[in-house]
């Protein structure tokens, strides 16, 4: 594709060189440049790519773009007459529309819908995923556990929402293999870094909001939180809000040129949940669907499993899916490490979830003890390298509404374990509850199956549907349900 078309649309930028030149392909990664790529640099939270410029063009880049304020004498000095130089007001903002113009735009090729908010976002992707091929749609997904298209799995994903080249790549191979729509967990991060700017929304969901992603390389503080999260709608045409979230509401004035409806439980909304079930397996709830009021059973315990049904059938209802196909899809859902109960021989309840935050991990917690005969013992711990504010506060949740919890590691990265579960245990010690530490997630979790009687249930919270461990820079594999089931053997 020629370099013009690729820069459509990106304003106040400066060039040297001819705009005339084929492109071959683009890269923010100096070190996967060919002969007649394009290298954008990017200044990232640990490397910053306008240091491998030089390496880009000894790799074979013709075009080399920086940011304006970025720009030194020698970036320009340095560079052979023959290679285009364009300075950009912002690179992430500019590689993402280049990646847009690049891929032909296939977002607007789709029905493409965001999902964004604290919690939630897997689930609801998942469960518009299996409402749409209900109803006979080829549909691809993109989100924190993999990527989709229709049937086939593409692999695990190391972010939510992928970088901005990577990710108008999975949506043009959707639209090569004849996908209808696209689902797509849309990140805080993603929207606050620009990697989904260009993409063209036709709908938009805010799950919920509460404190998570603040730190050094997330957000400074929860307003700059919700104001990333606001940008999507600002994308979309159509947006679906949870009416009993504060953060929700405020959107419509926020964004008036996005239209939107309601779903909720306690308060007025244009899609409601009533006469509520929960049980250990699943959650039974009355709503208006069409002209009539209909009972839906979704195969997900947990009153949160209810917003995220309420969720999925807006959209279902927008695509004329009908009722015995919503019903059906919803009894048939699972989703990878959120609410997941693993079966074993014993038949002892054992929960894997995602549970990583103060809010979630209250939510699953409350959630089992209302339908749990027995004792709640629950494992959990807290990423290194992320927001230390949350961990006492987990611990005194933990200590308040667990009868037994195990304190363990979960994704130190550089951290020494042993000081973040001491921050854990600072907010246990508020409380009454019992307790023990164990740095060894493995040796946690056996000691957790050993602990529980047939009434009780086990709640491991925070990997969910995570394969590995990460400490030190490295990654171990860590299958929680491998570990499980070995210590039930035993």
């Amino acid at each position: 594709m020629e370099l013009k078309n690729i820069l459509s649309g990106i304003e106040g930028l400066k060039v040297k060189g001819s705009l005339d030149v084929e492109v071959s392909d683009i890269k923010s990664n100096s070190g996967e440049i060919k002969k007649g790529d394009m290298f954008i640099a990017i200044e990232g939270f640990d490397v910053d790519g306008h240091n491998y410029i030089d390496q880009a063009v000894t790799n074979g880049a013709k075009i080399i773009m920086a940011q304006a304020d970025k720009l030194t004498k020698e970036m320009v000095k340095n560079l052979p007459e023959d290679v285009t130089f364009i300075l950009a007001p912002n690179t992430r903002h500019a590689i993402s529309i280049c990646a847009c113009n690049f891929y032909k735009n296939p977002s607007k090729k789709l029905k493409l819908i965001g999902v964004t908010g604290t919690k939630g976002k897997t689930t609801i992707t998942f469960m518009i995923k299996s409402l749409l091929e209900k109803q006979g749609l080829k549909v691809g997904l993109i989100g924190t556990i993999c990527t989709y298209i229709g049937n086939k799995n593409l692999g695990d994903n190391d972010r939510t929402t992928p970088e901005a080249l990577e990710l108008q790549k999975i949506l043009a191979q959707m639209v090569e293999e004849k996908c209808d729509v696209a689902i797509m967990e849309v990140s805080s991060q993603s929207l606050k870094l620009g990697r989904v700017d260009g993409c063209e929304f036709n709908i938009g969901i805010f799950s919920n909001f509460s404190k998570d992603h603040i730190s050094q390389k997330e957000h400074s503080s929860m307003e700059e939180y919700f104001e990333s999260k606001v940008k999507l709608f600002k994308m979309c045409k159509y947006a679906f809000i949870n009416s009993d979230d504060i953060y929700a509401n405020k959107l419509p004035n926020l964004v008036p040129e996005c239209e939107f409806q309601t779903y909720g439980i306690d308060n007025p909304a244009g899609l409601l949940a009533k006469d509520i079930t929960v049980t250990n397996s699943y959650v039974d709830f009355k709503v208006k669907l069409g002209d009539k009021n209909q009972r839906v059973k979704t195969g997900i315990p947990g009153r949160f499993s209810v917003y995220n049904s309420l969720a999925a059938i807006c959209v279902a209802t927008k695509f004329g899916c009908s009722t015995e196909n919503i019903q059906e899809a919803l009894l048939n859902i699972r989703v990878p490490g959120r609410s997941e109960l693993v079966d074993n021989k014993k038949e002892l309840t054992i929960m894997i979830d995602y549970a990583h935050s103060p809010e979630s991990l209250e939510s699953i917690l409350s959630t089992v003890k209302e339908y749990t005969q027995g004792k709640v013992i629950c494992i959990f711990g807290c990423g290194g390298d992320r927001d230390c504010g949350k961990r006492p506060i987990m611990g005194e949740i933990s200590g308040k509404l667990a009868d037994y919890t195990i304190i363990t590691s979960d994704n130190p990265r550089t951290e020494d374990p042993e000081k973040i579960i001491k921050q854990i245990e600072k907010g246990i010690k508020q409380t009454k509850g019992q307790y023990e530490c164990i740095v060894d997630r493995k040796e946690a979790i056996e000691k957790g199956v050993k602990m529980l009687h047939k009434r009780d249930i086990l709640v491991i919270a925070g990997k969910g549907h995570e394969l590995v461990q990460e400490i030190k820079g490295k990654y171990y594999p860590f299958n929680e349900r491998i570990i499980i089931n070995k210590a039930l053997e035993e």
